[in-house]
């Protein structure tokens, strides 16, 4: 068997031959195996991508890491969608001749589209017949184990899609998949709108089979939306109950691995998308 370009997590800068050998043969799942020979092994620092057989060390204290846009009126999260209005509706200057002195409160209003910052889209979103915000079980939106997969020099502008053979070296059942493109960087400018990564078609069907419970995208879309109206990542994953959240920002910050993921919208009735606080739990808690 022979592989070329191949990279592969190693648990220090100093690691030799004999050691990347047998990670290599651990993470293909190999058998029997009588020799490896490796040409031009070069040692690179880059986020890790959790091989198996290549665990980081977890963190010694744990932290949370917020992995949402800042909501703020104006801001554009989807080129052509309403950006958010915020109004007030009592003000501190009119509150003080309400309540006792010294005592001032404000109560604003704001108007937006469900669509907005970073979301979570429910069955309802794609099916008339499908659950509503209000329908989602809390258990597949909290705490979830988080595989995230660093995929920032894993697509081109000639090929965006991310396919199933980008994520089939882990075990996924039950998991918030969390795709990190690196796309979250244009956020907020006219670059976010165009040639944005997705998720492709075959790489929806691998993650339902894969039994996933969530899967989130710090980029434009799941799905290419330069494909002439088609959907199939939303499709897919919503058909199987699977929960898509989109617009994450800041994956890069946590570990391919050993992560805990947690992303809830408010309980809406007839309602299929709303902001969510989307974050993770890295440490020795998690």
């Amino acid at each position: 068997m022979t592989g070329e370009g191949f990279r592969l997590d190693v648990p220090s800068a100093g690691v030799g031959h004999d050691e990347v050998a047998a990670l290599l043969t651990r993470h293909l799942g190999l058998a029997l195996v009588q020799d490896v020979e490796l040409r031009g092994l070069t040692v690179v620092e880059e986020p890790h991508r959790g091989s198996r057989g290549a665990e980081p060390a977890a963190p010694l204290a744990q932290r949370v890491i917020d992995l949402s846009h800042t909501i703020d009126a104006g801001m554009v999260t989807y080129p052509g969608l309403p950006v958010p209005v915020i109004t007030p509706h009592l003000t501190r200057e009119d509150s003080r001749g309400k309540y006792a002195e010294g005592t001032e409160f404000a109560m604003d209003i704001i108007t937006m589209i469900g669509n907005t910052g970073t979301y979570l889209d429910a069955p309802f979103h794609r099916y008339a017949d499908g659950g509503d915000l209000a329908a989602l079980d809390l258990e597949t939106l909290v705490d979830l184990r988080a595989e995230v997969f660093h995929l920032h020099d894993a697509w081109t502008s000639e090929r965006r899609g991310i396919g199933a053979v980008t994520m089939g070296d882990r075990e996924l059942a039950g998991s918030a998949v969390l795709l990190d493109t690196g796309w979250s960087r244009h956020f907020g400018t006219p670059a976010y709108g165009r040639g944005a990564p997705f998720l492709t078609e075959d790489g929806a069907r691998y993650l339902v089979d894969a039994g996933v419970a969530l899967v989130g995208i710090d980029s434009l879309n799941i799905d290419d939306t330069e494909s002439g109206g088609h959907r199939p990542a939303h499709s897919i994953l919503l058909a199987a109950g699977v929960h898509v959240v989109e617009h994450l920002t800041n994956l890069a910050a946590v570990p391919a691995r050993g992560a805990r993921f947690t992303a809830a919208p408010p309980a809406v009735r007839r309602f299929g998308t709303f902001p969510v606080r989307a974050f993770a739990l890295v440490g020795s808690g998690s």
